[in-house]
């Protein structure tokens, strides 16, 4: 079934507005597009819409969580990351407080709002704050337990949600553990390591290279910040080449992440898939993602290329 991230986001605050009474949740005017109106339909005296000003959403959550309260203030990333950017650095991070930033409408799949909001640069941005945890679930159900799980942890979080919908990868089985990657394929030839929405590319181009006798790992890191890294060098060590993919400029995002594990632990090749130095532009998100080659035919590519060095 296909599904948001954001929608899924959502419905985590359903479920959080039951469990735990210390939950608020605070939005700037977007409460439709991030779906933070559905805790507002269940716990509206825990629902605040401070408007268009994500700089006083961020200092407001952040003094909310120095009263005790569990903050979840959310916008699109391009104003959460990007406007609210010191705000975020000097109030939430610098003294660790409780806030949960959760920002959806990430990536160029964002489609026709265009170049100037769709956010590129947001996990860059938010993994270069000491003191904060990134998470980028591929999916519903991770997105979900993702939300769930950064409400029990104690600092600051940075969630990013897709608006578009993106196939299930798990099952009702699958537990989301903080800071861990999820081996999701097994492969000895060539490693490839995604985030978010690129996960299910990276599914089908292995799928599409197992049948031309390629063996493909497909590993997702759904925790940006802290980094894997055992799983990322296992995997350097074990098929010596890795791609990344990520819908996210491949400057300071995963890609970066995993180049620098390697380069302290294992140098091996890497091809890194994902925004090359540019902006998007206005579009039909499925045009977008072919045209900037954010696609599993763009891994297949990269794929081939790199085990030319082996």
């Amino acid at each position: 079934m296909a599904k948001a991230t954001r929608e899924a986001y959502g419905e985590a605050l359903k479920k959080l507005a039951a469990s735990n009474p210390n939950i608020v949740v605070l939005d700037a005017d977007l409460s439709g597009s991030t779906k933070t109106s559905e805790f507002k339909k269940v716990s509206p005296e825990r629902f605040f819409n401070v408007g268009i000003a994500e700089q006083n959403l961020i200092g407001t959550a952040a003094g909310l969580s120095l009263a005790g309260k569990v903050p979840f203030a959310s916008s699109f990333a391009m104003f959460a990351a990007g406007r609210a950017f010191e705000i975020i650095r000097n109030t939430v991070a610098y003294p660790a407080l409780n806030v949960k930033i959760a920002a959806t409408h990430a990536g160029l799949t964002v489609g026709e709002d265009g170049g100037s909001h769709q956010a590129i640069e947001d996990i860059s941005l938010m993994r270069s704050i000491p003191n904060m945890t990134v998470i980028n679930p591929a999916d519903g159900r991770e997105a979900e337990q993702a939300v769930l799980r950064a409400a029990q942890f104690v600092g600051p979080v940075y969630i990013r949600l897709g608006r578009m919908a993106v196939e299930d990868i798990y099952d009702d089985s699958y537990e989301f553990e903080l800071g861990k990657g999820v081996l999701l394929r097994d492969g000895k030839d060539v490693t490839v390591i995604a985030t978010g929405m690129m996960v299910q590319e990276a599914l089908k181009a292995a799928k599409i290279l197992k049948e031309e006798g390629i063996d493909v790992r497909v590993i997702n890191i759904h925790t940006i910040k802290p980094i894997d890294r055992d799983i990322i060098i296992k995997a350097a060590k074990e098929t010596k080449l890795i791609v990344t993919a990520e819908e996210h400029s491949i400057i300071g995002g995963l890609g970066s992440a995993v180049l620098e594990v390697l380069s302290d632990e294992c140098p091996v090749p890497v091809k890194r898939v994902g925004v090359l130095d540019t902006f998007g532009e206005s579009g039909k998100p499925s045009d977008l993602l072919k045209k900037y080659k954010l696609t599993a035919e763009e891994i297949i590519i990269q794929t081939k290329e790199i085990l030319k060095l082996k």
